[in-house]
């Protein structure tokens, strides 16, 4: 039977302005998920200026592993969050103090044994995503020493998801915000100070992560809406199922980002030796623009992560119409956000690029055909994230899988590596655009779709 004690007599989640519960959610969630990205870019940029093309494209050789930690880390910390406050909004403490402890539990164990699995295959599998060269020699010196502060990273990327959900997002962001202000600080004098290169990135980088996770488990002690225990921290097969069914979908999706980006590493290096650009080229410009898009998709999924615990505890209490309510008003701002950032990729591209370094005419040329054509419906892709987190924020962790992987899996992926056959390096260009535009519809109709059902 349930536990029906009330955890809160009236929770803001209930009768407060959409916009205004958006807003508080969206700017430290926004931001929380932009100090995610902070960390590979201030590296890039610092990397870039102090050892050029190379140490661009050993970066982007390095970054699968980084989307891989970040899978893991969504899948138990969208899953505990989402899960979290569906309990709440039934008034379920005793689940949803569970499925707290689990997640954290979860996050910190596999932080670890990925930390492990990293040192030892180190070199096959930067190897595998596409190193080579020199290039691999960068990428093996930097990913060495960032292996070692995984679990530090997965806490800061997954946990703070359930401080969110508590009703803290000021503290996740703190909490986050902190260590990448420490890493920005720490970059220029590892790396040009005491002239230590790929190492000082990823020394500072580390050094950050350590500080963040420390403050984020620190807020356990004194957890808001239910009071944990010891007990709750231990491994229940309930909790880990219900996690998994609803983390699956964010993790799916990164998981996706993470197989594309392999694909598309050795894709373009294959393809790149055939062309003009040579090998290091089109890796260098697409490591770069990677983590510039990640920066507009880490707003858009700020956003969405803002509506999780709204739409979580009024649709398990019922309230269906101000679940939509929430939806749309997030759309909106989503489409406004995204037709911004189509502009920037569109018109400033060489601008955007030159802020990592310079470099010879093709690797400008290269640069700029892959922001305008590969990033061109950014005006509309930002939707499908949203629909992403949308279905596990109801419960719907299946659809949210199919969702989650249609843009990456079952359209970007294959398009990656048939186009390519017929058009060369410029298929992959093509791949992007056809993929996100169809996930975005499709996601969309899904949508639309299960509203009709309340």
């Amino acid at each position: 039977m349930k536990n029906v004690e009330n955890v809160q007599v009236e929770n803001p989640l209930e009768y407060e302005s959409v916009g205004k519960l958006i807003l508080r959610y969206s700017l430290p969630a926004i931001i929380s998920s932009l100090i995610n990205s902070v960390y590979n870019i201030v590296d890039q940029i610092f990397v870039g200026n102090k050892i050029g093309e190379l140490g661009n494209a050993a970066t982007n050789v390095a970054f699968p592993l980084v989307m891989i930690i970040t899978t893991l880390a969504m899948t138990f910390g969208v899953g505990g969050a989402s899960s979290f406050s569906l309990y709440l909004g039934t008034k379920d403490t005793k689940h949803a103090k569970s499925i707290v402890g689990n997640s954290v539990t979860m996050t910190v164990i596999f932080g670890v044994v990925v930390a492990v699995l990293a040192s030892i295959f180190l070199r096959p599998m930067l190897i595998a995503f596409g190193g080579r060269g020199q290039t691999l020699e960068y990428a093996v010196e930097y990913t060495r020493i960032l292996s070692i502060g995984i679990p530090f990273a997965m806490i800061g990327t997954g946990v703070s998801q359930l401080i969110r959900a508590d009703g803290s997002p000021h503290y996740a962001m703190v909490s986050t915000l902190t260590g990448a202000i420490l890493n920005c600080i720490l970059d220029p004098i590892f790396i040009f100070g005491l002239n230590m290169g790929m190492k000082g990135a990823a020394l500072a980088t580390i050094i950050g992560q350590c500080v963040s996770a420390v403050l984020i488990l620190a807020y356990f002690l004194r957890f808001k809406t239910v009071k944990l225990t010891k007990g709750d921290f231990r491994l229940k097969k309930e909790s880990i199922i219900r996690i998994f069914a609803l983390g699956i979908p964010a993790g799916a999706n990164q998981l996706a980002i993470t197989a594309v980006q392999i694909v598309m590493n050795n894709t373009l290096g294959y393809y790149g030796e055939l062309s003009k650009y040579g090998r290091d080229i089109p890796l260098a410009c697409v490591g770069i623009i990677t983590k510039i898009s990640t920066v507009f998709n880490s707003v858009i999924f700020g956003i969405s992560q803002s509506t999780q615990p709204i739409i979580g505890y009024n649709y398990g209490a019922g309230n269906y119409r101000r679940v939509k309510t929430t939806f749309k008003k997030a759309s909106m701002i989503v489409l406004c956000i995204s037709i911004v950032a189509f502009l920037c990729f569109q018109l400033f591209p060489r601008q955007l690029t030159s802020i990592f370094g310079s470099g010879n005419e093709l690797y400008y040329e290269f640069a700029l055909r892959y922001f305008r054509v590969f990033l061109f419906c950014t005006f509309i892709v930002g939707q499908q994230i949203l629909c992403a987190q949308f279905f596990p924020s109801i419960g719907n962790g299946r659809i949210g899988t199919v969702v989650s992987l249609s843009r990456q899996v079952f359209l970007l992926l294959p398009l990656v590596i048939i186009f390519p056959l017929i058009w060369g390096i410029d298929g992959v260009l093509w791949a992007g655009p056809i993929s996100d535009g169809l996930a975005s519809i499709l996601a969309l109709v899904l949508v639309g779709r299960e509203m009709k059902k309340w």
